[in-house]
């Protein structure tokens, strides 16, 4: 089993060329299958073992995502035995997957609470990183990455290229650059920082630390206080990006929303969906049987 996880170690990172950052997730769960079922020989691993391991994992308290996860990679690595070793049957393919939990509702702030909020930022730029979240979308490696070359004043766009990862530069999330429309508040905020009189040529990034990129965890502790000071519920720093998902779904249609937030699949995107105001659906209604 170890020889066969290593083998599928190389093919995913060589031949598939998998991002760094998925592919530090894969050795993470790759370097604990070893350790645990690394020994065994890989034809004497039936459906049955697997079980065996999967419940082990769920008593240890792995969320249901995460054991489903492992189901994954190793359905990935016998995938890869079955061909190099002939193996004859994927152990793994009729081991049931845990159930996944539904997504429930999520809350995001409105356009006051978010100035409120970048009101009580602990510095100018703070305030901009978190106004640049709420009202684009951008995830928060995006936003640490984001250099002032990728914002185009003239197209009133963001352009997304990178993400920070784990201190890896690395492409977005979704592996594809978009653009994310630039709001008149955004493009102020961010003009704002750019005569700060320094690092603020094209290759400069936006928002940065004393040494280079800004640190994800103290950023998320004065977002943190920043929420204090405005007497704000604590949400998550990514729920900033939902706040934009919500608001931007009231006026735009669901392909458009999805492009702007890089998810790589419409149902994603269908979450906010429920936040869409509906209020003249009945006029709308209405009017198409009478142009009928």
């Amino acid at each position: 089993m170890a020889d066969a996880v290593d083998e599928w170690l190389h093919y995913v990172r060589v031949d598939r060329q998998r991002k760094a950052s998925t592919i530090r997730d894969y050795k993470h769960m790759a370097d604990r299958i070893k350790r645990e079922i690394g020994g065994l020989r890989t034809d004497r691993v039936t459906s049955d073992v697997i079980e065996r391991y999967r419940d082990d994992l769920v008593a240890r308290k792995l969320a249901n995502r995460t054991v489903n996860k492992y189901l994954v990679v190793l359905h990935g690595i016998f995938a890869r035995a079955q061909r190099r070793l002939s193996l004859p049957d994927n152990p793994v393919a009729l081991v049931e997957r845990r159930p996944a939990r539904k997504r429930g509702n999520i809350d995001v702030y409105s356009r006051d609470e978010v100035m409120a909020l970048v009101s009580n930022a602990a510095s100018i730029q703070d305030g901009a990183i978190f106004l640049t979240a709420a009202f684009t979308g951008l995830r928060l490696g995006e936003l640490l990455a984001l250099h002032w070359r990728d914002i185009d004043l003239d197209r009133d766009s963001i352009h997304v290229r990178r993400a920070l990862s784990a201190g890896v530069v690395d492409t977005p999330k979704s592996g594809v650059e978009r653009s994310v429309p630039l709001t008149d508040e955004v493009a102020k905020s961010l003009a704002e920082l750019n005569e700060r009189g320094a690092f603020t040529s094209p290759d400069d990034l936006v928002f940065r630390g004393r040494h280079g990129h800004l640190h994800a965890g103290r950023l998320r502790e004065r977002y943190k206080k920043g929420l204090e000071r405005a007497g704000l519920r604590e949400l998550r720093f990514h729920d900033l990006r939902h706040t934009f998902g919500t608001h931007a779904i009231q006026t735009a249609d669901s392909r458009e929303v999805m492009e702007w937030m890089g998810h790589a699949d419409i149902r994603t995107t269908q979450l906010y969906l429920q936040f869409r105001s509906r209020s003249d659906a009945a006029q709308r209604i209405s009017l198409a049987f009478k142009r009928d």
